[in-house]
């Protein structure tokens, strides 16, 4: 009998990683949900977690561009079977030292976190994919490890987790250059 598994991907985490590490891929949403599953995994659903990007009272056109891109993309990826799409919203806190805007995105770590626990505490899945590196999921972690589920931990070479998140998952999974070749 198979183990039904949830991905729960940090939107910005892993646009950061793949930026990062990899060139920008465009990669299959569809496939990572499957290729981070192991053989004896089911997948119930995958839950991916980001914000649509800060526009102006009177956006310019290059916020306009940026917001419509991200849209389309929200889109897209909604349409995806087992996939749902939570969005959060992105505050501008106010300007740095060098005159760049400073954003923070507010309620994904909260929506992550109760959807992880809703699906551990009502048994619906037995094992949690997590794509993050947010320590801030740590109480919601334990949690769903007190419930019975294996917490498997999906991340960067260079873009490492937090190290307490590292250590409280149950099983760490690299995005190497061959995971991401099997999703381009």
């Amino acid at each position: 009998m198979a183990n039904r598994a949830a991905v729960f991907i940090d939107g910005g985490y892993l646009s950061h990683v793949l930026k990062k590490e990899y060139g920008t891929p465009s990669i299959r949403f569809d496939r990572l949900s499957r290729v981070l599953l192991s053989e004896n995994e089911d997948l119930l659903r995958t839950y991916y977690y980001h914000c649509l990007p800060w526009m102006s009272e009177e956006p310019t056109p290059e916020e306009q561009t940026r917001y419509d891109s991200m849209r389309s993309f929200i889109d897209a990826i909604s349409a995806l079977e087992r996939f749902e799409v939570r969005l959060g919203q992105l505050v501008l806190r106010g300007l740095s030292a060098e005159d760049r805007p400073i954003f923070e995105q507010k309620r994904l770590d909260v929506m992550l976190a109760c959807d992880l626990l809703s699906m551990a505490l009502m048994g619906r899945i037995q094992t949690a994919i997590l794509l993050t590196a947010d320590s801030n999921y740590l109480p919601a972690i334990r949690l769903a490890r007190q419930a019975g589920v294996l917490v498997r931990l999906v991340h960067g070479d260079r873009s490492r987790p937090h190290g307490d998140l590292w250590r409280e998952c149950d099983e760490r999974m690299l995005l190497t250059r061959e995971l991401i070749d099997e999703i381009l």
